[in-house]
């Protein structure tokens, strides 16, 4: 495996960012869904290699935040906020190889606040407190695959139908019926000025968002029980939605653009988180057989475009990935309306878990064809 590309951004990664919590862009070391990202790539390393260095760097990062009683330091539960799940996804393979009970009571404790999130009227979870009625397709990455987790782990079998209901959801409520894509948001009240007043939704498609949502499906898939009512709808969401995401594909570089509905646009760039996103999504789902041929074939093309436009090695023979939009998100203060010219005035940057982990989940699935 020495010379995979996995090995070597992994490998990098952990030799420059031993504590992710503290990379040069955080504000503070806090429990964050971008430490989450890269511990979930770091145990797919894991399971890959049998390698005890992958386990032992989550277990380093974990454990700075898990205490003794299961509590979580830095984290709020009355915060109700859907991104501060994600990290809590590798927490359940330190439970399951070490047996630590506070492990397993900081599951609990974000279990709490799923069983309490506010939700729309249809029970879909808020983003955010903050967000009241509003569904983000990036929330369905941070949450669902925890929940059925969760739900296999502990035999729980009512958070299946809670997760399968998310993704549903969240696809019929964001769905543009022209490109087939799913826009980044959805305003059930219809409140926000960046909501269509008729649709509700936010007005573009942004290719992260749109990572997340293809990742959060593929991954829901591990663990939702084959025999579930709702699998095989999930599964053909899945398939319409590869099918819409590679007509937008970009020829020339392979890659997926920041703005997903407006390719030709001036000032729209070929980012590469959301492409990593888009590329682990496709070959993991084509080696799973959910989906064909063609989604592989792209797969290997966002690759390459990514290994050539992305990815660069310093002179101390480090690997990095460029390109990674650093946030976008909508509402919030300052105002964020969503727009076209918002979305390609956010400032990209080097190494952000939100690319490098899915860049290595990218890597590992299309070693394995």
């Amino acid at each position: 495996m020495q010379n995979l590309w996995s090995k070597k951004m992994s490998e990098s990664f952990m030799k420059q960012y031993p504590i992710v919590a503290d990379m040069p862009f955080q504000r503070r070391r806090c429990w964050n869904y971008e430490n989450g990202c890269i511990l979930t790539a770091f145990e797919r390393m894991w399971v890959e290699t049998g390698e005890s260095r992958y386990l032992e760097y989550i277990q380093r990062n974990m454990d700075l935040f898990v205490q003794p009683d299961g509590s979580i330091e830095t984290y709020r539960l009355e915060d109700y906020n859907i991104d501060q799940i994600n990290q809590g996804k590798a927490l359940f393979v330190l439970y399951e190889q070490i047996g630590d009970e506070r492990y397993r009571l900081a599951i609990e404790t974000l279990m709490t606040q799923l069983k309490g999130h506010p939700r729309t009227s249809e029970g879909g979870l808020w983003h955010k407190k903050i967000y009241p009625y509003q569904m983000w397709l990036d929330g369905v990455y941070m949450s669902s695959p925890f929940i059925t987790k969760y739900a296999r782990t502990f035999h729980a079998p009512e958070w299946f139908d809670d997760a399968a209901h998310e993704i549903v959801l969240m696809e019929k409520a964001a769905r543009d019926p022209r490109t087939g894509l799913l826009y980044h948001g959805w305003d059930e009240s219809r409140e926000q000025r960046w909501a269509d007043p008729s649709s509700g939704c936010s007005p573009h498609i942004w290719g992260r968002a749109m990572g997340w949502y293809m990742m959060a499906v593929v991954d829901v898939l591990d663990d939702l029980p084959r025999k579930h009512p709702k699998r095989g709808l999930i599964i053909g969401l899945f398939y319409r939605l590869a099918e819409a995401v590679i007509r937008v594909q970009d020829e020339a570089t392979g890659m997926w653009y920041q703005v997903m509905d407006q390719v030709s646009r001036e000032g729209n760039y070929v980012e590469a988180s959301g492409s990593a996103m888009l590329v682990y999504a496709l070959a993991k789902g084509a080696r799973l057989g959910y989906l064909g041929k063609e989604s592989f074939k792209a797969a290997q093309k966002g690759f390459n475009g990514l290994l050539e436009y992305s990815v660069e090695q310093d002179d101390d023979g480090s690997y990095h990935l460029n390109h990674i939009c650093s946030v976008a998100g909508l509402g919030g203060k300052p105002y964020r309306d969503g727009s076209y010219a918002y979305y390609i005035s956010e400032p990209t940057r080097r190494d952000d878990p939100k690319g490098y982990a899915p860049f290595i989940l990218a890597c590992l699935e299309l070693e394995q064809n």
